[in-house]
């Protein structure tokens, strides 16, 4: 599992530990920021480890989640985006990031 952590692209946990990352207990964390903020080669990683039905399971749980990851995710697991909880209870009116 360690082995695992380290072979991410570095910039997806740059806040965090790495080491301090348990793959099993940090399942949404880990999916969410891969999804968002990796590459092939990541989204690869966690396809192995985790399986494409536990991926689904995840990450139609998650609040929020970034347009692209969503559509992401809908097409290559064939599931519907409306199956998805981020894309029912997203806001309405979002506010712009202040940057």
């Amino acid at each position: 599992m360690k082995e695992c952590i380290q072979r991410f692209s570095d910039y997806i946990f740059w806040d965090v530990d790495r080491n301090s990352i348990d793959l099993s207990a940090h399942s949404p964390y880990v999916i969410r920021r891969v999804l968002e903020y990796g590459q092939i080669g990541d989204w690869r990683l966690i396809l192995d480890y985790y399986g494409m039905d536990k991926i689904v399971e995840v990450t139609k749980n998650l609040r929020s989640l970034e347009p692209r990851a969503l559509s992401f995710i809908s097409t290559v697991s064939n599931t519907p985006i409306e199956q998805f909880r981020c894309f029912s209870t997203r806001q309405s009116n979002p506010e712009h990031c202040n940057f």
